[in-house]
C-alpha cells in the first residue's frame, strides 16, 4: 500500500480543497452550518495557503491539516494549533491521518513551537483515539459547549509538548 505524500498546499489547492471540506461536512466535528452555495474560496485572509498542509494518496487529495497561531503575541509564538483536519472517506484507514499529524508535529517544531494544541468535539471518537495515540492529551473539557443537532456536546482541548 502505497505511503500519503505530505507537502505545503499551494494556492492551486483551493477548489479541491474546498471540495473536500463541503463533502465531508458532518455534526460529528462541524460546528458551523452545513456549507451552502455561492461557496467562498478555502484560502482567505483568516485562513492563508501558509497554514495548510495537504495529503496525497494516488496522486489524488485526499487531506489536508491547518496549524495556526491562535493568540497573535510575541509571548505565545511558542503555541500553535490544529484548527482544521479532514481526511476523505476513501482515504482513511490507510494512514493519511496520522501522517497529517505527524507532518503537523514536524512542521510546528521546525516553526520553532514548544507546544501543540487542538480542540475536538466530545462525541468524536475516532478523532481523539487518533490524537491520543500520538502524543497528545486531554487539558481540558468545555461542557456542552455547542448544540448540534438537538443535544449539547463537550468541547475538548488537548495539547501536546514537542
Amino acid at each position: 500500500m502505497p505511503e500519503p505524500y505530505i507537502r505545503l498546499a499551494v494556492a492551486d489547492d483551493d477548489e479541491r480543497l474546498a471540495l473536500l471540506d463541503r463533502s465531508l461536512w458532518s455534526t460529528l466535528h462541524a460546528v458551523t452550518p452545513r456549507p451552502e452555495p455561492p461557496y467562498p474560496p478555502f484560502f482567505d485572509e483568516r485562513h492563508p495557503v501558509g497554514e495548510f498542509l495537504v495529503a496525497e494518496l494516488d496522486g489524488r487529495v485526499t487531506g489536508y491539516i491547518r496549524l495556526a497561531q491562535t493568540i497573535p503575541l510575541a509571548s505565545h509564538a511558542h503555541v500553535l494549533s490544529i484548527q482544521g483536519f479532514a481526511v476523505a472517506e476513501e482515504a482513511r484507514g490507510r494512514g493519511v491521518g496520522r501522517a497529517l499529524i505527524r507532518a503537523a508535529v514536524a512542521e510546528a517544531r521546525e516553526r520553532g513551537a514548544r507546544r501543540l494544541t487542538l480542540r475536538v468535539l466530545g462525541h468524536n471518537a475516532p478523532a481523539r483515539r487518533l490524537y491520543e495515540s500520538e502524543g497528545f492529551a486531554v487539558e481540558g473539557v468545555l461542557p456542552g459547549e455547542f448544540l448540534l443537532d438537538g443535544s449539547y456536546v463537550d468541547d475538548v482541548c488537548m495539547g501536546r509538548s514537542l
